[in-house]
């Protein structure tokens, strides 16, 4: 794999929440000089000149506790505002609970104010959840109706995105649903170890470090 190709599995993020205006230019003109898949930034920031490049957003970030109805409207207004991908933070009590059906209505709901076309990603929090947790989180979210399942909001004190998780999400999914890998990736090597795991996306503030490690 070379520079651009890397490159076009990444979502460039900056989701700090001291991010400036400042900051998200910088975002938006270095995805374009690296060729990044797309740019994620806070749905305060939108809408975004991204200059062609996906917009990519969050909804119920980052602790995923909030009403259902509270993150459907954050999505219909992102998506009016010109997100074209919502990444959504699970209500991570209601998994810990096993409470499955109210995981899933949630996820329904944030889906359902989506406008066709918009992709959907959950964020389920795998470092902060056991394997049968995890295994139960995708299928919520797949009966949902998401597009694609991501490991980490890269907040949670338990840690982001592992290379056992990614398997575990990644065998679970067979391929119905893509594989975001997030959370505390900033080296060539992670990077690598979570596509090879299963990952088809990469969430990371590090791409240009990432990158610069690769031949063009």
């Amino acid at each position: 794999m070379n520079r651009r190709e890397l490159a076009q599995l990444i979502d460039h993020t900056a989701l700090k929440p001291e991010a400036t205006w400042s900051d998200v230019d910088r975002l938006v003109a270095q995805g374009l000089e690296l060729g990044v898949h797309g740019v994620c930034v806070a749905p305060s920031f939108l809408p975004l000149d991204a200059q062609g490049q996906t917009v990519v957003t969050v909804v119920g970030f980052p602790s995923g506790a909030h009403y259902p109805e509270i993150k459907a409207a954050e999505a219909a207004r992102a998506a009016a505002d010109g997100a074209h991908e919502v990444d959504m933070a699970m209500n991570l009590g209601r998994a810990k609970a096993a409470e499955w059906s109210l995981v899933s209505a949630e996820i329904a709901a944030v889906r359902a104010a989506l406008p066709e076309g918009i992709v959907l990603k959950v964020i389920i929090e795998s470092a902060a959840l056991t394997d049968a947790q995890i295994v139960a989180a995708c299928w919520a979210a797949e009966d949902a109706g998401a597009n694609w399942i991501k490991t980490s909001t890269g907040f949670h004190p338990a840690g982001g995105a592992t290379v056992h998780a990614v398997d575990l999400i990644a065998r679970t999914v067979r391929g119905r649903l893509g594989v975001k890998a997030s959370g505390g990736i900033t080296t060539l090597a992670e990077a690598s170890a979570m596509i090879n795991a299963g990952a088809s996306r990469i969430g990371t503030s590090h791409t240009a470090e990432i990158v610069a490690e690769l031949a063009e």
